[in-house]
């Protein structure tokens, strides 16, 4: 069994996506075997993990330069402290983003598979496809009479269907790699208290890639390339008082802090009580004072009394010089994804919130203010339909060109001109897999091979 070659998703969710690559536009302007190729190359896409690994650096408190050699000195502790395979270390700045790190990713690599089998949730396999050890939290099944030390072979559990604490599993799975269990069966699954720490020590993931748990957390933190790009596009400046409306678990919040030079104020909502502290973790370790975390919901953040004067939410209209509305959506950008369960109904539930939230920030936003609007995912309804609609509903806003501006143009479909799509920025996992991506420098190949991932910028008049 390896690496499942194409995402699995339900028939529906399959067509719906196929007739948005395939949408008249994009037939008429490249052909329908070209479409029909770069659909499925998607779909294979999306089961692999990006080829390298993206690090933020903290360059408000040190040079990218010294960053880069702690990062590399603790890595190399870590790997000579470790009995996983050895590989070659490498770490690239990036040639147009100046905050960030790349570090390469090797697979899929050829890992003979063991009796012994481990199964993990499929959240906790696409982390170890990442590069992350096996906490034990994410372990479902193991052996009957597995002990710290045995040798098994790791499965992640594709449809969510395999009983915890079962001793195997034949349902729908994909293997990940080989790795050393830490602890006892009847550690992982003590009915007293939850397990915590490392359950399985990977020392043969199907790809190879350093884990990231702990190391210098407050001076390189782990984010995708296209969710950095957003805060360089948002153009965050010292004094400047800024919105972040769907916040958790606030890598972008800190990232705009930290572009500011945390001079000014960013203020970050999210609707989920429990995802605030966690904004507030990351802000004091990366010593990041200029935020203030809020559990509200943006939809409802702005206040029915112009007069208002409160710190916290719901805001008077026109409050914020920028604001973020990194949207919630269907997530079908995220990699890797090997498995999606979700209905064609709950894929296109995200349009009409996200339309409410649009409202909110257009409202918040001052005269002259900039709006970033991003998403995670590849579905043209949450995107460039979502543009489309903006302009047609808020007269007030112009798109603006983005900078840095690596990833592809918008796409075909949703009735925007040429010079409107090439203000947008769409990230496109497809693109990677071109035989001449496949041979340019990591650095250049690393702005093309990412999660599927969507940029618009609007100037409000």
């Amino acid at each position: 069994m390896s690496l499942c070659p194409r995402i699995s998703l339900k028939p529906e969710v399959t067509e719906y996506l196929k007739s948005v690559f395939l949408n008249k536009e994009v037939l008429a302007a490249v052909g329908h075997q070209e479409a029909e190729s770069r659909f499925q190359k998607l779909l294979t896409c999306l089961t692999h993990p990006p080829s390298y690994t993206c690090v933020r650096a903290s360059t408000h408190l040190a040079s990218l330069d010294e960053i880069k050699h702690k990062l590399g000195e603790e890595l190399r502790n870590q790997m000579c402290s470790s009995s996983a395979e050895q590989v070659s270390l490498q770490i690239l700045p990036h040639p147009q983003i100046p905050d960030v790190l790349l570090l390469p990713v090797y697979g899929p690599r050829s890992v003979k598979q063991l009796v012994s089998e481990v199964v993990v949730g499929a959240q906790c396999g696409s982390a170890v496809l990442r590069g992350a050890h096996v906490f034990a939290p994410g372990i479902i099944a193991s052996p009957k009479y597995m002990k710290a030390g045995d040798v098994v072979s790791v499965f992640s559990d594709l449809e969510g269907k395999c009983t915890r604490g079962a001793t195997s599993f034949q349902g729908k799975r994909v293997f990940v790699g080989n790795g050393v269990a830490e602890m006892d069966r009847s550690s992982i699954f003590c009915k007293n208290e939850p397990p915590k720490g490392i359950g399985v020590r990977m020392v043969e993931p199907l790809y190879q890639s350093p884990p990231f748990d702990g190391v210098l957390p407050n001076l390189v933190f782990l984010q995708n390339l296209p969710s950095v790009v957003a805060g360089h596009v948002l153009g965050p400046r010292p004094g400047e008082r800024i919105l972040d409306m769907c916040a958790a678990p606030g890598g972008k919040t800190c990232h705009i802090a930290a572009l500011m030079g945390d001079q000014g104020e960013v203020v970050a909502l999210d609707r989920i009580r429990n995802k605030i502290d966690r904004i507030n973790q990351n802000a004091q370790i990366l010593n990041l004072r200029s935020i203030k975390a809020f559990h509200f919901n943006s939809t409802r953040a702005v206040s029915t009394d112009p007069t208002q004067k409160t710190e916290g939410p719901p805001f008077p209209p026109e409050s914020f010089d920028r604001v973020l509305l990194d949207a919630p959506c269907s997530g079908l950008g995220q990699r890797p994804n090997m498995a999606n369960t979700w209905s064609l109904k709950e894929i296109c539930s995200y349009q009409p919130l996200q339309r409410k939230l649009f409202h909110a920030a257009v409202r918040l936003l001052k005269r002259g203010g900039v709006l970033v609007y991003s998403t995670c995912t590849v579905t043209l309804a949450e995107n460039e339909e979502q543009v489309a609609w903006a302009l047609d509903t808020f007269p007030c806003l112009r798109l603006q060109p983005q900078e840095p501006h690596i990833g592809a143009e918008g796409m075909l479909g949703a009735g925007l001109s040429p010079e409107q799509l090439r203000l947008l920025q769409r990230f496109r996992p497809e693109l990677s897999w071109d035989e001449t991506e496949m041979t340019a420098p990591l650095p250049c190949r690393a702005s093309r091979d990412t999660i599927g991932f969507f940029i618009a910028k609007f100037l409000k008049n």
